[in-house]
């Protein structure tokens, strides 16, 4: 399987989307892998983290504020547009990520069984994540295309 054969929907997380608007080792293998996908599941706990990885870039001045606000404002369009669904957080998801948590024999982190509860509450049938924690958790429930795209992912490219 390839990283472009992941089966939808696709839940990505904070490492994934990332790569989408942040050039970062990885993502021309997540540009490729999600072209003219229509089944892209997203939460407004990624696009904080995202602007949080913008921010620290922002601080680090590799990043102007126009540039900041202006890549905000293209995430927040593409989730109107449809380009990327919304997935709500709501109270059975966070009592779901606490059962995760309680379950799960791995170093999963908080934020982390938030986003795995939000893929399942989907019905998301992978995830796309770059975290090697988050890679492990999401195979121990069952999703098992999150690790061939971790491993491909981080695999060096041979030129």
């Amino acid at each position: 399987m390839t990283v472009s054969e992941l089966t939808g929907p696709c839940y990505l997380d904070s490492s994934a989307l990332a790569r989408v608007y942040l050039p970062e080792t990885g993502s021309d293998l997540v540009n490729e892998a999600l072209t003219g996908r229509d089944d892209l599941l997203i939460s407004d706990l990624v696009v904080t983290e995202i602007l949080s990885a913008v921010t620290r870039r922002r601080r680090q001045e590799s990043l102007t504020i126009q540039a900041a606000q202006s890549l905000h404002k293209e995430i927040l369009k593409d989730i109107e547009s449809g380009i990327l669904t919304k997935v709500d957080l709501t109270p059975r998801v966070f009592r779901q990520a606490e059962q995760l948590l309680l379950s799960l024999d791995t170093l999963l982190r908080a934020l982390d069984a938030i986003h795995l509860s939000l893929a399942l509450m989907a019905g998301a049938k992978s995830v796309l994540t770059f975290d090697e924690r988050m890679k492990e958790a999401a195979v121990l429930v069952g999703k098992r295309e999150c690790r061939l795209l971790i491993e491909t992912a981080m695999r060096p490219s041979h030129s």
